[in-house]
């Protein structure tokens, strides 16, 4: 006997049994990660956001404020760097989205953030079992936004991102803004014949908002298993800048680094080597386009040799090759850059030098500088 079924009870099973089929999340803005769509004006009190669903796509526990473009805090005037609206953490406020995700992918998260009034800000964004503290007391750029970046691998295939305001303070209003919420699927290169180097060409690495011009901060204290940079790591106090070809030079490729805070910005990979075997590490230096001007110097080590690498940048984009040869002491041995000197352009935004294309090679492979 056949059984007839209305059209809305029919899509009533359609949606149950779809449940567990919503797509995967892919490179780009998360659902609603920009948050342009915001609170009814019922849920709202002022710029605080009542209701844990209040904000769609979001859920939020704590202090949580809509801000909109231009809202003033006193004297301080609220810039929102992409869109009309962002969000600002409170004490121990927090933003949460489910997402789905394929088990065992490596994954970055990329979002804006801007300090506002507390001075020891920091943010924790988790994916369990995986977290991080990002520590936000230094400014990069001069417009008082930043942009992080940082990766988990996914152990489950539905995750949730939290991204929590641990602050304590007096005002929660002093809290951080947050605003374009982004992601990307992050493929782990290997080394290969022609390059002992992981990633030597950065061209793996977090998701570029396409609205912004400031590049991505690689975090400090980032190891290399879940890194948004794949196969190096942040061995240092500061960040690392990783920049594009669409808003700066780069010497090669689509993607290169910009060392941002002198020897605070080290940037190391850990390489696989024979002890007593006789390597060469090549790489460019140059600056990226961005008026960063000034006598600069990388220094790289690899064993027990290090080279100073000069680069008079005026600004305007150039590079140079660089090598430096050692003799491997160990099965793994660490390679790492970092620059002498500390730069700022004429606004006061941290800058620097530019490393590019690092290849490593043994002696009696062929090497083209």
């Amino acid at each position: 006997m056949m059984l007839r079924f209305s059209s809305s009870i029919f899509l009533l099973l359609l949606a149950i049994v779809n449940v567990g089929f919503a797509a995967k999340i892919k490179d780009g803005l998360l659902p609603n990660g920009n948050f342009e769509l915001g609170p009814k004006k019922s849920e709202l009190k002022g710029t605080e956001v009542i209701g844990r669903h209040a904000i769609p796509e979001w859920e939020i526990t704590g202090f949580v404020e809509y801000i909109e473009s231009g809202h003033k805090q006193g004297d301080m005037l609220l810039v929102v760097p992409e869109g009309y609206y962002a969000i600002r953490l409170g004490n121990e406020a927090s933003i949460k989205q489910r997402l789905n995700v394929t088990k065992g992918m490596y994954y970055s998260i990329t979002f804006s953030a801007a300090r506002t009034c507390a001075q020891e800000e920091q943010l924790n964004v988790s994916v369990t079992p995986d977290f991080g503290v990002l520590p936000m007391q230094t400014m990069y750029s001069s417009d008082g936004w930043d942009i992080y970046a940082w990766a988990f691998q996914a152990e489950f295939e539905l995750v949730d991102l939290v991204i929590h305001n641990t602050g304590q303070e007096e005002d929660p209003a002093c809290g951080p803004l947050i605003d374009s919420v982004a992601i990307r699927i992050l493929y782990p290169p290997k080394m290969t014949s022609q390059n002992l180097m992981k990633n030597g060409d950065f061209e793996e690495g977090p998701y570029f908002l396409p609205n912004t011009s400031s590049g991505v901060l690689i975090p400090p204290n980032i190891e290399d298993d879940h890194s948004p940079l794949p196969g190096w790591m942040v061995e240092s106090l500061k960040a690392v800048k990783y920049i594009d070809s669409d808003h700066f030079f780069v010497p090669q490729g689509k993607r290169a680094i910009e060392i941002v805070a002198g020897k605070e910005s080290a940037l190391a990979q850990t390489v696989r080597t024979i002890p007593g075997k006789t390597y060469t590490l090549t790489f460019s230096v140059g600056d990226a386009g961005n008026a960063c001007a000034g006598s600069m110097i990388v220094e790289a080590f690899a064993s027990r040799s290090t080279v100073k690498i000069p680069y008079e940048s005026k600004g305007t984009g150039g590079y140079k090759r660089a090598v430096l040869k050692f003799t491997a002491e160990a099965a793994r041995t660490r390679i790492v850059f970092f620059s002498t000197f500390y730069h700022t352009k004429t606004d006061g935004s941290l800058c620097g030098p530019v490393i590019d294309d690092v290849k490593l090679l043994s002696v009696r492979n062929p090497l083209r500088l």
